[in-house]
């Protein structure tokens, strides 16, 4: 029976590789991948726990599942803002974590130099929005061999991302993601145009939806950003509905007191609930 998703939108070539816990797919008609964990590598025992528990719920409800965590927010609106223990210690941090959970592990590079250390933890390399558009830094994460999630710049246009592709692509990578995070519109404000969520993979490449950074306020707190999370659940479960391949997300146990974007990181005690809302749309559109 023809599934939603292919009746009304095309679909991606399926992008995948062997982890420790099986063979995680995106594309096609497969069962979304979620890619959440903290924001930023605050300490070693919050980063284990929360992947603890989302491995739980993700095991319990069928769903890859990847962990998310950056080692380093170099973008900062700030000076004195929170930025991370460190590359050696975070990095560290995440493949001991690696190793004794046999989880998955996303986290991004700023710059060429660090890219063969990131490599050797990390088995998805993220390219910053803002630096999307850096020709170097992408062909350097390219040549690792690793999975690539891509982040559309705020000031990009959906269809101008078939350029950045093709850099990895020429550089002999084609194991690409390209992640929808929001446009700038106006001061202070990101929206997200569901358009580009089909548009992209026009391109032939997995979609992934970061439904947390899309509801940022940059700068909203004067020093650092705000966010609109009571909007997080509602622009997920529509992406999902276009029949996208991933969700990206950040949770946290304690908000309120997160180092790092804890105005839009989900509460990780609601995270349960909200993976099988996703889960039900996500199976009607892919006829799963």
């Amino acid at each position: 029976m023809e599934s939603a998703l292919q009746k009304f939108a095309p679909l991606s070539r399926t992008v995948s590789f062997n982890t420790p816990s099986g063979k995680i797919e995106w594309g096609g008609r497969n069962t979304f991948v979620l890619m959440a964990g903290p924001d930023s590598f605050e300490s070693f025992e919050m980063v284990r726990d929360t992947a603890k528990e989302l491995k739980s719920l993700t095991t319990s409800l069928q769903i890859p599942w990847i962990l998310k965590c950056s080692f380093d927010k170099a973008n900062r609106q700030s000076a004195g803002s929170f930025r991370g223990l460190g590359m050696d210690e975070a990095l560290r941090g995440l493949e001991k974590i690696k190793g004794e959970l046999g989880v998955t592990v996303i986290t991004d590079v700023h710059e060429t130099t660090q890219v063969e250390r990131v490599a050797a933890v990390a088995d998805i390399i993220q390219i910053p929005a803002f630096l999307c558009r850096q020709t170097d830094l992408v062909v350097a994460a390219a040549r690792t061999g690793r999975v690539l999630n891509i982040k559309k710049g705020q000031f990009m246009a959906p269809w101008d991302m078939g350029a950045i592709v093709e850099k990895a692509r020429a550089a002999g990578n084609d194991k690409v993601l390209l992640c929808e995070r929001g446009a700038s519109f106006g001061y202070n404000r990101l929206i997200t145009d569901m358009m580009s969520l089909v548009e992209m993979r026009k391109f032939g490449v997995p979609v992934v939806y970061d439904a947390t950074h899309s509801v940022q306020v940059p700068g909203g707190r004067g020093t650092s950003s705000g966010g609109l999370k009571s909007m997080i659940a509602p622009l997920a479960r529509a992406a999902l509905a276009t029949g996208i391949d991933g969700i990206f997300m950040e949770t946290h146990p304690d908000p309120e007191n997160a180092l790092c974007d804890g105005p839009i990181s989900v509460p990780l005690h609601e995270m349960g609930e909200m993976l099988k809302s996703l889960k039900a749309i996500d199976s009607v559109v892919k006829g799963l």
